[in-house]
């Protein structure tokens, strides 16, 4: 089956809504891409063809009845096993939770199921969302990393298997699996984007994001999650970001560009650097080169410690009751947490504020920070899923996100670059997105 036959998602939730093909034919051609790819790819854990069916079936009844359509509807998604789901096992990635059958679904994937989406199964976390890899392998090369933590998510979306997935990121786990696979990745602003009934590792980092092959099938998928829910305690009654609307519109003024080389700009390569130098000339006037403040210098060490701390309280259970099933990178991160003091963890949070009342005085001038998706192409070997660094500082911030994949690397690998916006201004970051795509069509 050639990937010309799979649709996106835009084009697949308009193909049913117009009748040129139904649910199941959909849901039929993710089931024999997978069974095409999944031995060399290994991007499932969960996975069953007449549950997916069954779905379908439904939904395609729906539409002969003439009942309201969602804007998901009869599209398959992918979803990562941290989101609870009534119908399939959420594991977390670690064999302390396996056979772990949740009763209900967590809210994002309601909200999936209300737009209609048919939920194809559970993709592959790494343990417990952090670092130690499953068994997911690169779709461009087998042998090289699809990053973590949404290694399946990204994986799946990225060799055709569905069209969108659900991932999460606590540091850098959509940005950095959508680059290594060559898809776009989207993480919103914290807190637009409920977590209830999603695994816990920090409440001030954790965000819900999603994959997909463009950035139209972004917003669709991003859209219908963006709904209040009281049960997350981050989340507050706000109008939701009108994404694809805003993203069509014409922006009133050509957007300006910060090309940020963060504290980190050091590991990235020199091929990395280039390439971003490149896309910086292509652009043109439109893109300055802007230095964060010296005090950024340490928010890589600020989020270790908000994060391992955090780590320490809500793995408590695993650590006491099954350390020795641990990794030992997730165990030595524990350990450093639960000797984190409580001041230094307040001075952290406070700092993390701080952080973003400097990143208001450059979106005062620019409509997007410019800068690596991640150090490299994917490293080779699946014992690792590469470095998280450059996307750490923008979760810290809770600031939106978007890994676009518009770059090449040295080994013919995907390479991404990040664009970066004003927190809760998700909505121009992707019409700022879109400029910048057309731009490098011309």
């Amino acid at each position: 089956m050639s990937e010309a036959s799979i649709p996106g998602g835009l084009e697949a939730a308009a193909a049913v809504r117009d009748g040129r093909t139904t649910a199941r034919e959909l849901v039929q051609a993710s089931l024999d891409r997978i069974s095409e790819f999944e031995d060399t790819v290994g991007a499932w854990t969960h996975l069953d063809p007449e549950l997916a069916l069954a779905q379908a079936d439904r939904a395609d009844e729906q539409r002969q009845r003439g009942l309201p359509l969602g804007p998901l509807h009869g599209v398959p998604v992918g979803v990562k096993d941290i989101f609870d789901t009534a119908d399939y096992p959420t594991e977390y990635g670690t064999p302390l939770h396996e056979g772990r059958t949740p009763a209900t679904d967590c809210t994002v994937v309601s909200r999936l199921r209300e737009a209609g989406a048919i939920i194809l199964g559970k993709t592959v976390t790494t343990e417990l969302a952090v670092y130690s890899p499953g068994k997911t392998s690169n779709p461009h090369d087998a042998t090289r990393t699809p990053g973590g933590s949404s290694s399946g998510s990204a994986a799946a979306v990225a060799s055709f298997m569905v069209p969108l997935a659900v991932g999460s990121q606590t540091n850098g786990s959509v940005i950095r699996p959508a680059s290594f696979c060559g898809v776009f990745g989207y993480k919103p602003t914290h807190g637009l984007i409920s977590r209830y009934r999603v695994l816990k590792q920090s409440r001030p980092l954790d965000t819900v994001g999603v994959l997909a092959r463009s950035l139209g099938d972004l917003a669709l998928i991003a859209e219908p999650l963006m709904a209040y829910d009281d049960r997350d305690p981050d989340m507050r009654p706000r109008a939701a970001p009108r994404i694809s609307r805003v993203m069509a519109e014409e922006a009133p003024a050509e957007p300006r560009f910060a090309f940020v080389r963060s504290p980190v700009w050091d590991q990235a390569e020199e091929t990395t650097k280039d390439a971003l130098r490149e896309l910086v000339e292509h652009v043109g006037e439109r893109v300055e080169i802007v230095d964060l403040p010296r005090t950024f210098d340490g928010a890589l060490d600020t989020h270790r410690t908000i994060m391992e701390a955090d780590l320490a309280v809500s793995f408590d259970s695993e650590y006491k009751d099954g350390k020795d099933k641990l990794s030992a990178v997730l165990r030595e991160m524990i350990e450093r947490g639960q000797k984190v003091l409580a001041m230094e963890y307040n001075a952290a949070i406070e700092r993390a504020r701080a952080f973003n009342e400097e990143l208001d005085e450059i979106f005062e001038e620019y409509d997007a920070i410019l800068t690596p998706s991640v150090a490299g192409e994917a490293p080779v070997g699946l014992d690792s899923t590469g470095s998280p660094a450059f996307c750490t500082i923008w979760t810290l911030c809770g600031v939106p996100a978007l890994n676009l994949p518009i770059l090449q690397g040295p080994n013919d690998m995907p390479l991404g670059a990040q664009l970066v916006g004003q927190r809760g201004d998700d909505a121009r970051l992707f019409r700022t997105a879109r400029w910048l795509l057309n731009k490098l069509e011309e």
